[in-house]
């Protein structure tokens, strides 16, 4: 016989509908998170190795050929990122819109499927955006590698930074259409062919560099010249590679189309709209950096050397946090979409929660063994370097948690289609906080490097914070417009 309710003895019966407790949520929804930020992470990852590889093939060919390749490279990309940033807000628009096609198929409702036709509306405005942006970029580059010499570069390294760019800019039409097109499977949560091809590129590269610089199997020897054409060619390739897996997919084929041509220009300007402040915030931050490293330079070689050794890891590092970022956003569209604000307001702890164990982990390895993790990038026998290199690391344990905080910000706003106040607060962080501590704690205080590299902490700190509150208060009046709405 069971006791009692009222006795003492008797147990309290489980609540089968109790609610799943805080860690429980963190951890169930850290795994949905990763099925998407995984493959986007080790895909970022496998392109900095892609563009490793050239610039290794570069060094072997000589000083003045490192260096040409290496301007060129840094002018194409420059184009290419802010090529990327028009066709980002892609991703988001997909996911919104497949998540409305299919809350109209479960309910049943007027107009169910209606949206599948938006998705292939949004395909074929990013194919033309990218298509715009390929071209003009294209030619700005050529246009700007005619200009090197007014710059004073020397006029050997300009000659050969102008071939390679030649031959660079028609891969940047690809290298955008890809883009397009990875943007579309990641809105669709199936990026997963995207690690396939980004890896199988990195030797496809390596390959075709050393056949046409060496001019094997028949092939005129191009030297510096078919590095750019192999990269380019690569490019390609991968575009083919990736547009031919989402062919074979049964849930993306029938909603990829190509033809720009047919594009809707209401749907084009929307892109351009939300694309144009994402493009300008990655050239912000980029000028950020770049600035910082020109600061460095001024006290002197081992300093430089330092800081580049360094800002190669952040880096490489920082990898994790755009995989995190993009997944993120993608899923804060297609909650919104649903209606469910408190999981997109979930989303935001969640990634911030991922991207700091990882950061802790890495940050413990700066810390305890610093000279391990500098070998790759620095000769031993510089002592000053190594030194001042140690010192920055010590910096960089904690400034990467900001820097990843502050590109999931950017993110979680993109979710919002807010693209512009992503752009105002990085300008602001950066340029308006970030620059003048640099300078202050580098110079009058006397810090030199490590002062550059607090005032990049101070910088960043403060753009993740004003990005995470504006994200904040941007849910809260969602939530309070919904119900009047």
């Amino acid at each position: 016989m069971p006791p009692k309710p009222d006795s003492p003895a008797a147990p309290e019966a489980p609540h089968r509908d109790a609610p799943p407790s805080a860690l429980a949520t963190l951890l169930g929804d850290s795994r949905a998170l990763a099925t998407l930020a995984v493959p986007l992470i080790l895909t970022q990852l496998a392109q900095v190795a892609l563009t490793t590889t050239d610039t290794v093939m570069m060094g072997l060919l000589g000083t003045q050929e490192l260096a040409a390749g290496g301007l060129a490279i840094v002018i194409f990309n420059q184009l290419r990122t802010m090529g990327v940033g028009l066709v980002t807000s892609v991703g988001n628009q997909i996911a919104a819109a497949a998540a409305r096609a299919e809350k109209a198929e479960e309910t049943g409702g007027e107009g169910a499927g209606g949206d599948h036709e938006e998705v292939r509306g949004i395909v074929r405005a990013s194919m033309a955006v990218a298509t715009l942006a390929g071209i003009v970029g294209a030619v700005l580059m050529v246009l700007i590698g005619q200009c090197l010499t007014w710059l004073g570069q020397d006029a050997a390294v300009v000659d050969r930074t102008q071939t390679m760019l030649i031959a660079l800019a028609p891969g940047l039409l690809p290298c955008l259409w890809f883009q397009a097109i990875r943007q579309f499977t990641v809105g669709m949560r199936r990026p997963q062919a995207l690690l396939r091809i980004t890896i199988a590129s990195i030797a496809v590269n390596a390959g075709l560099n050393w056949v046409l610089i060496h001019g094997t199997w028949g092939l005129p020897k191009l030297g510096l010249t078919g590095i750019g054409v192999a990269t380019s060619t690569v490019y390609l390739l991968s575009f083919l590679a990736l547009y031919a897996s989402a062919k074979r997919d049964a849930a993306l084929a029938p909603l990829l189309t190509l033809n720009a041509a047919k594009a809707d220009p209401a749907a084009v300007k929307r892109l351009i709209g939300l694309g144009v402040p994402i493009a300008a915030t990655y050239g912000s931050e980029a000028g950020f950096f770049s600035v910082t490293a020109l600061m460095a330079g001024a006290f002197g070689p081992a300093a430089l050397a330092a800081h580049t050794a360094v800002n190669q890891l952040v880096y490489i590092v920082f990898q994790v946090a755009v995989g995190l970022s993009h997944a993120a956003s993608i899923n804060v569209s297609r909650e919104l979409a649903l209606g469910r604000v408190d999981d997109a307001r979930r989303i935001k702890n969640t990634a911030l929660a991922c991207a700091a164990a990882v950061m802790a982990v890495v940050g413990i390895a700066y810390l305890t063994v610093p000279r391990l993790v500098l070998a790759p990038f620095m000769d031993s026998g510089s002592d000053r370097a190594l030194t001042i290199a140690t010192h920055l690391l010590i910096v960089t344990a904690f400034l990467q948690f900001f820097d990843c905080a502050q590109n999931i910000g950017v993110g979680l706003l993109r979710g919002l289609d807010d693209t512009k106040s992503g752009f105002r607060i990085t300008v602001i962080g950066y340029w308006a906080v970030g620059l003048p501590a640099a300078w202050l704690l580098s110079h009058p205080l006397g810090l030199e490097t490590v002062g550059i590299w607090l005032g990049l902490l101070t910088g960043l700190a403060t753009t993740a914070v004003l990005l995470l509150r504006r994200y904040g208060s941007s849910l809260a009046a969602r939530e309070v417009a919904a119900p009047a709405a």
